[in-house]
């Protein structure tokens, strides 16, 4: 088996700008952030991005690296509004895409399935068509005649998602509740780097979990990365929770220019170890 192993600035060197890049997790939860933060130390731009937003989309709206966002949300979970992305969307300096989270789940399961598009009834009904005006609807060739939504495939260059475990070849293996949608970035693009809390041999991986864990196959990946806290200040369920403690003081620097300032130079502007190191300091 070819063995994938990467550093996380690497996978950031294997990307580009203006590309279409998938964020895996949800929300505050599970999030590929060291990957994220080796995109912000980075010279890309320019990039469209697609996720069930947190913290790594209010992230890369703070360093300018985004053009684009679809997203079916971004929230921090227990902090409702995510402050960079409220401020970005504010004053325009992206351009925003907003869909049901149904809506989205099948843009990327179509790509998954290289179908141009999937109908569906979510966002029916909604604001989501006049926000949203180049949707278009069809009509069921059966004699039901149904009306649905016509949700387009969302192909991505690439797919960032982190998980519990993997092995050198890229096999990933989820251990918490809720795989969220890693599987459909996974299979929607056309890389997919893969960050674990811990690497370890493949027989590992059916041992402690059971082949219903192993949702991401070597197939799927083009790298995988060893970044043992590295969803942080997102929880990784059940390694660790998400760091309130963190994330209320993350809130807080994003209200004040001088004190997001402050943020940056503490936990962004070194390494992921000079990050690590600052978190536990």
């Amino acid at each position: 088996m070819t063995d994938k192993r990467m550093t996380a600035d690497e996978v950031a060197g294997e990307l580009r700008s203006g590309m279409t890049i998938g964020i895996g997790g949800w929300g505050s939860r599970r999030k590929p952030m060291a990957l994220v933060r080796a995109i912000l130390r980075s010279g890309l731009t320019d990039l469209t991005v697609v996720s069930y937003g947190g913290p790594d989309v209010g992230l890369l709206c703070a360093a300018g690296k985004i053009s684009r966002l679809i997203y079916g949300f971004v929230s921090l979970d227990s902090i409702p509004l995510e402050p960079h992305f409220q401020a970005a969307r504010q004053a325009g300096t992206i351009e925003a895409t907003e869909y049901d989270e149904g809506m989205l789940q099948w843009a990327l399961y179509a790509a998954a399935l290289g179908l141009p598009f999937l109908p569906t009834r979510a966002g029916l009904g909604s604001d989501v068509l006049r926000v949203n005006p180049e949707l278009r609807t069809v009509r069921s060739p059966y004699p039901d005649d149904t009306e649905l939504l016509a949700v387009p495939a969302l192909p991505l260059d690439a797919a960032l998602i982190h998980l519990n475990r993997a092995d050198a070849a890229g096999t990933a293996q989820v251990l918490g509740p809720d795989l969220y949608f890693d599987d459909l970035y996974a299979a929607a693009a056309a890389s997919t780097y893969v960050s674990c809390e811990r690497l370890v041999p493949t027989g590992a991986l059916i041992t402690d979990g059971g082949f219903s864990s192993l949702r991401i196959n070597r197939w799927m990946t083009a790298g995988v990365v060893t970044a043992q806290n590295g969803a942080h200040f997102t929880s990784c369920a059940p390694d660790y929770d998400r760091d309130e403690a963190f994330q209320r003081k993350y809130v807080a620097a994003a209200k004040d220019p001088l004190a997001w300032r402050e943020f940056e130079d503490t936990y962004l502007s070194g390494s992921e170890a000079d990050y690590q190191a600052a978190v536990t300091g």
